[in-house]
């Protein structure tokens, strides 16, 4: 059974009526009379104007499907350019699927909502693009040293040559971030090259303002809406406007130094008060730091090295009306230097030489002060290459010094007492004994330094003008008398307590009129605070039981005929044995009374 709005069902209706016209249209032809030829013209006139009409409606169709067919096609083309634009291309794009649809309607109604959404997109990709491109081409402005108006519109890409693609956008946005990454690096360094001008001309005291904007006005702007220059015309300005500054700053540094250095030999020359030093102390800071550590805001300004080159000035008038007094100072200094160090002063600008000589006026006081001023330097050199040695003799002269305590302590007869303090005693004795020990091979080992140094320097190695090697010689021949004396009096000692032993076998003993205070103080001691004896120095005399050992010491103040003193004290008597007075009389009495005689004196 047909459907009623089949194209069947319509086709049988249309055929149905026109059957139904054409027999009444023939009936009416009866009526009238017309005759079969003239009804077949008819009816052949109307099959032609039938036929005219439904070619008319075909072309019409055909017409309509063409512009369908031609409007389908534009879009899918202007589909498939914008999805190759947009990087979108694949067999299951929504064109494909178009494809399959029969009805070109269905097509072009399918398509428009497509073609609309990706002309949205489109007009938003190039946007971003615009964007993007406009901050490159901004900011590659910036680096190259041109900035571009902000009214400046970027053309826009073409439609024939872009790319829309993601791809391509992210391209963009990475060069976007590099570009962004080096202008950030480039304010970065321009703002630290601008903050070290900052700190020169802070240092050296002029305009910072004045000095960035020379280099570029933007540098130094206080609104924000242009930011600084980052262009490499700009660098090279910050780099040799800083190498310009840096160069001041050293020849700053270098004068004010040479004035401070001036101005410290003058008020050490003058005794100025600390109160005036203080005045300049920022001008003398620079002398314990380095040109990167200078960092105090006009520390080497024009003011401050001008007001230093004044004081320089006044100081230098003052030194002039004071010169007398300077040279008498600086020789005071020349010979404490020398005293410290034993060396003899130079007699040439002795204290009488020297006023006579400013009095006079023959000598100008400058050149005079000059001179001591050099031997002083000389002398502070020279007590410099002499320390080693001269730290060798107080170790020497110190050991003697334990040598004399040890002395003195082997007399006392109370030292083995137990009394407060008396284990210290034994304890420096050991101590002593010790350092005692090593004092030959100290004054060989000097000997030798001696002569090394006297063979570096090809001069002699004086000690308060007398050779030093000579002293120690001299010592070593009167140690070993010393030892050759001990050595005799020991064996005298054994022969006087022989013959006193036969002496009491024969007539009996005999009490010696000792004192029995055991507490009496034996010579050469004095009590500490503890209760203890403490042996002092001995100060033997010239008649006494020991000769003098001569160390530089013994020297000073005897450099003319110390041979003849030392001949004197080496044949002085010896007597090494701790005995009191009336033991000594006691015992001789005995030994020298009897008829069995005694020993010759030595």
């Amino acid at each position: 059974m047909l459907a009623i709005g089949s194209p069947l069902a319509s086709s049988l209706r249309t055929s149905t009526s026109c059957n139904a016209l054409l027999r009444e249209l023939q009936q009416i032809w009866s009526d009238i009379g017309e005759s079969e030829a003239e009804k077949d013209r008819m009816l052949l006139e109307l099959e032609r104007e039938c036929l005219e009409v439904y070619r008319r409606k075909v072309e019409e169709a055909a017409n309509a499907k063409a512009r369908l067919h031609q409007s389908v096609a534009a879009k899918e083309a202007e589909v498939a350019t914008l999805m190759a634009a947009f990087g979108e291309l694949n067999v299951h794009s929504p064109i494909q699927t178009e494809k399959k649809a029969a009805s070109l309607k269905e097509k072009l109604a399918s398509v428009t909502p497509l073609l609309e959404d990706l002309r949205v997109k489109k007009e938003e990709r190039i946007k971003q693009f615009a964007d993007i491109k406009t901050q490159i081409e901004k900011i590659s402005g910036e680096i190259s040293g041109y900035n571009y108006p902000n009214d400046t519109m970027i053309s826009c890409l073409s439609l024939e040559d872009q790319d829309l693609s993601l791809r391509k956008l992210n391209e963009f946005q990475t060069h976007l971030q590099a570009i962004q990454k080096e202008k950030s690096d480039r304010l970065h360094k321009v703002l630290q090259y601008v903050n070290e001008v900052h700190l020169l001309c802070g240092v050296l005291g002029l305009d910072f303002a004045q000095t960035v904007s020379d280099v570029h006005p933007s540098l130094h702007r206080t609104n924000q809406e242009q930011s600084a220059n980052i262009s490499d015309g700009t660098f090279e300005g910050l780099e040799q406007t800083i190498n310009k500054l840096k160069t001041e700053r050293r020849i700053r540094m270098q004068k004010l130094r040479d004035i401070v250095a001036v101005l410290f030999e003058l008020w050490n020359l003058m005794d100025s008060p600390q109160a005036e030093r203080n005045v300049f102390s920022r001008a003398t800071s620079v002398l314990r730091l380095s040109e990167a550590e200078v960092t105090e805001p006009g520390v080497l300004s024009t003011e401050i090295i001008e007001q230093a080159a004044a004081e320089v000035e006044r100081l230098a008038k003052l030194k002039a009306s004071r010169m007398k007094e300077l040279v008498m100072k600086r020789r005071s200094e020349l010979e404490e230097i020398c005293r410290m160090t034993h060396i003899e002063p130079d007699a040439s600008t002795s204290v009488e030489k020297s006023n006579a000589l400013i009095d006079s006026g023959l000598v100008d006081p400058s050149e005079l002060l000059a001179n001591i001023e050099a031997q002083i330097t000389k002398a502070k050199n020279e007590a410099l290459s002499r320390k080693e040695i001269m730290d060798r003799i107080d170790r020497w002269l110190s050991a003697c010094e334990e040598e004399n305590w040890l002395e003195d302590y082997n007399h006392d007869e109370n030292r083995y007492n137990a009394g407060r303090g008396a284990h210290i005693n034994l304890k420096r004795a050991e101590k002593a004994r010790v350092t005692v020990s090593k004092i030959p091979a100290m004054v060989d080992n000097l000997i030798n330094r001696t002569l090394a140094w006297e063979e570096e320097k090809k001069i002699l190695f004086l000690y308060d003008g007398v050779r030093l090697v000579s002293i120690l010689e001299d010592y070593k021949v009167t140690r070993k008398q010393r030892e050759e004396e001990k050595k005799r009096c020991r064996d005298q000692k054994k022969i006087q307590d022989l013959l006193l032993t036969e002496r009491e076998a024969i007539y009996g003993s005999k009490p010696s009129p000792r004192k029995s205070n055991s507490f009496r103080k034996p010579n050469g001691y004095r009590a500490n605070g503890n209760g203890s004896m403490t042996p002092t120095p001995r100060r033997n005399s010239v008649g006494g039981g020991t000769p003098e050992l001569l160390t530089p010491r013994s020297y000073s103040g005897r450099q003319n005929g110390y041979f003849k003193e030392m001949r004197r004290l080496s044949t002085a008597p010896l007597n090494f044995v701790a005995m009191s007075k009336e033991d000594t009389i006691s015992t001789y009495t005995s030994v020298y009374g009897s008829e069995l005689g005694s020993p010759p004196h030595g």
